[in-house]
This record gives structure tokens, C-alpha cells and sequence, in this order.
């Protein structure tokens, strides 16, 4: 199949072409021909107002409940969903019923995820059955596909048992990913501690959960010099002590999620379900911290976190409410939306560019004879996510029916094109 995207774009650093306007012809997997203006005839042309392109995006921390909560979302509805935000891959957490923590679970995810129009690179755990008590066989995992280590929404307790997986995954230059939470600081917490929290009468978890982690992590880190991606960093102390870690020169590396840029714990007051998070929304002070870190290089990703939760365990009382929310749809639109002083390069970097180096993924660029790995999108036009165009099969976010400025076209992936309606 030969697409034709006309006038186009071109976002991409490692191209010749980057910041230039162009025509782009792609015969198959391949990009056969950029120019001014192409003629040639193909099956399908594109051709939108403000339209860019830029190498695939990547979102390095989603959850598609499969196996064992398929309710909540399945591999196709994830896929779906991570095309329509303009991914063309992602890491899926290993919580999951089995747990993702052998060489069969990792191929199971892997091969289901073949035919679907986004790669999905499984994520195997860091302990057994997610306990925090027995090393997983990470070297296994890491055989059979597994692109990094996590044990996702439970992170790694024992310092000890940490230290002996920093230093397991050295032996084929592995990444751990760890979300930064001292669980037992705040266990009963539902928000972040602080003026918000006694004001709503709400049990408060403390961003000193979060930093303590962090910095038990990085002097485990320094010790072994390993690798360590951190995930979901909410707080500005947190950033000060990742940014410190890496003037040293350890391998540290750190994402943010949308919704900790596009929120604080103000947003709390109406006791909506879906900004119950983990970690939670933090003060207004941390969100413009963590805006300011995305904007001056301190940040290396942006993670969706996307969290699917059914009906039941989001239309409830807020202390039993289960955390998380649906991201990959209204990522690229919420950064747009919240840093439209953002350059298209250190977008790129944001969304993908970065990750690939990070987790040693193979590089991609718009060139000529280069594979067709593309996303999409618009800085210019909007974003109204409803209830029909949700890809997911969950609908828990706080974004539904909020314009946001930004908009993904689709992405080409696998030799095919998914096209947002």
C-alpha cells in the first residue's frame, strides 16, 4: 500500500529534512520518496491544515490488564487507544493476573500484540509474583522480550532486595523502573498531605514518601553504578535530587505524567474519583516545578501512566476508589495544552526520542529508504475527547468533554495506517 502525505511537517532532529514542509511517499514499511512535491499516484493521500510528523512516539508506562482483568482493558483496546494518541509503541506494566514475571507470560503479551497496529514491549517484574521477596528471572524475561524491569504499581520495598536487582540486570545492561513510594510513609493517604487534604478531611500521604524512596534509590544506584528510569516523580524535591544524580554522572533517567503537569491537589475540592492518583496530585508549587523541569531538559519522558479502572471501582466514595486514570488518548493535547511554549524538538525528545535511547530501542528517522515508523498530529488544532471516541474500555478521566489544544492525526506503523475519525 503507497500513502502520500502532502505538505507535511517534518519534525525530527536526525533528519535532513527537519522543520522543512514536504511531501512524503511511503510504499509499504518503507518511506520511498521526500521531496517539494510528488506526483505519483497512491492508494491513500493525506493531506490536513498545520499538519506534522515526527519519528513514533513512545510511552514507556501504560497498563492493559491483560491478562486477568480483561473488564478493564484488553491488548486491542489499549493498542487502539495508544494509536489513537499517536503512539506506535508502548511498555506495558506487568500487573497483570497471571503476573508478568517469566520468559512464558512476557512471550504470551509479545506474540497477542503481533498483529496490532502499536509494538507493545511487556514489562517483566522485578520479584516474584510482584511480593518484594524473590528476584523474578529477570535474565529470562529479558531473552523472551521484556524491555525493562518493574514491578509496577508496587514498587520495591526491600533496599536489599533493590540493590541485588540493580546489580542483576548490569549483566545485559538492563533497566530497572520504579515508581517512587515509601509505603510505609502515609499508608492510608488518599491525597498529598498538606492545606488541600486537612481542608477536605482527607488522610494525607506525604511527599517525603516519594523523595525518601528516591534518594534511598540513588545511593543503591551510586553503589552499583546500574541503570534506574523513575517514573511519576510529583514533587520539586524529587526533581532537585534526580537533576543532582545525573550532574554526578549516574545513570539515572526520569519521567513525568501529563496529569501531575495539568493538576495540583487544588483540583481535589470536588472529590472527583478520577484524580485519585498514585502518587497523588501534589501543591501548585510542585506542579509548576515539574513544568519547569519538562521545559529545561531535567525530565527525559513523558509517561501516560494510563490506568484503566471499571465503572464499579470509580463510581464510589473517594476512600474506596481505586487510583489511576486513561491517558494515552489526551497526552500529546494536555503537554500542548499546559507548554505551548514547548519546541517541536524537545517534543520529539519528550515523546520518543529520548525513551528510545534510554531502553535501547532501535533509532528511527525520516529519511529516504527509512522504515515508516510515524506519528501524526497538530499543535494547532483541538482536542474534545467524548464518550464515542474513547478507544479504551474504561472512561475514567477527569479530560471528557474538555477541549485541550493539540490533536493526533494517527499513526503509520507495521506497514499500516491508523487514522483518528
Amino acid at each position: 500500500m503507497k500513502i502520500l502525505i502532502s505538505q507535511v511537517k517534518i519534525t525530527d532532529p536526525l533528519s535532513p529534512f527537519n522543520g522543512s514542509v514536504k511531501d512524503i511517499l511511503i510504499d509499504s514499511h518503507h518511506i520511498a520518496k521526500i521531496a517539494d512535491k510528488i506526483s505519483e499516484k497512491a492508494d491513500i493521500q493525506l493531506q490536513e491544515k498545520g499538519l506534522q510528523v515526527s519519528p513514533g512516539w513512545v510511552d514507556p508506562f501504560v497498563h492493559f490488564c491483560d491478562p486477568g482483568y480483561e473488564f478493564k482493558e484488553t491488548l486491542d483496546t489499549g493498542a487502539a487507544a495508544a494509536a489513537a494518541g499517536g503512539f506506535t509503541r508502548v511498555f506495558t506494566l506487568p500487573d497483570t493476573h497471571p503476573v508478568t514475571d517469566n520468559k512464558a507470560q512476557v512471550e504470551y503479551i509479545a506474540q497477542r500484540a503481533v498483529s496490532l497496529p502499536v509494538t507493545i514491549h511487556p514489562m517483566g517484574t522485578v520479584t516474584k509474583k510482584k511480593e518484594g521477596k524473590e528476584l523474578a528471572e529477570m535474565y529470562d524475561m529479558r531473552n523472551s522480550g521484556a524491555i525493562a524491569f518493574s514491578d509496577g504499581l508496587e514498587p520495591v520495598q526491600s533496599a536489599g532486595l533493590f540493590l541485588k536487582a540493580l546489580q542483576y540486570v548490569k549483566a545485559f545492561d538492563g533497566v530497572l523502573v520504579q515508581i517512587p513510594i515509601d509505603k510505609s510513609i502515609g499508608a492510608g493517604g488518599l491525597m498529598n498531605e498538606g492545606i488541600i487534604s486537612t481542608r477536605l478531611g482527607l488522610p494525607g500521604l506525604p511527599a517525603i514518601a516519594e523523595e525518601l524512596m528516591i534518594r534511598r534509590d540513588l545511593e543503591l544506584l551510586r553503589y552499583t553504578q546500574s541503570k534506574l528510569h523513575i517514573t511519576a516523580v510529583s514533587t520539586q524535591k524529587s526533581l532537585e535530587l534526580i537533576k543532582a544524580a545525573k550532574q554526578e554522572g549516574l545513570q539515572v533517567t526520569c519521567s513525568v505524567t501529563p496529569y501531575h503537569l495539568f493538576f495540583s491537589d487544588e483540583d481535589m475540592q470536588r472529590y472527583d474519583t478520577n484524580l485519585k492518583l498514585n502518587p497523588p496530585l501534589r501543591s501548585k508549587g510542585d506542579m509548576l516545578a515539574l513544568r519547569k523541569a519538562v521545559l529545561d531538559g531535567t525530565v527525559d519522558c513523558l509517561a501516560s501512566h494510563h490506568l484503566p479502572q471499571d465503572w464499579d471501582h470509580k463510581t464510589c466514595e473517594f476512600e474506596y476508589a481505586l487510583p489511576g486514570m486513561l491517558g494515552l488518548q489526551t497526552l500529546f493535547a494536555v503537554v500542548n495544552e499546559v507548554l505551548p511554549e514547548l519546541t517541536d524538538e524537545r517534543l520529539v525528545q519528550l515523546l520518543g526520542s529520548n525513551a528510545r535511547v534510554i531502553f535501547s530501542l532501535p533509532p528511527v528517522s525520516i529519511a529516504e529508504g527509512a522504515e515508516a515508523e510515524l506519528s501524526l498530529f497538530s499543535k494547532k488544532e483541538n482536542t474534545l475527547l467524548t464518550k464515542a471516541t474513547i478507544r479504551s474500555k474504561s472512561a475514567n478521566t477527569p479530560f471528557l468533554d474538555k477541549p485541550l489544544k493539540g490533536k493526533v492525526f494517527g499513526i503509520i506503523h507495521k506497514g499500516k495506517l491508523s487514522l483518528n475519525n
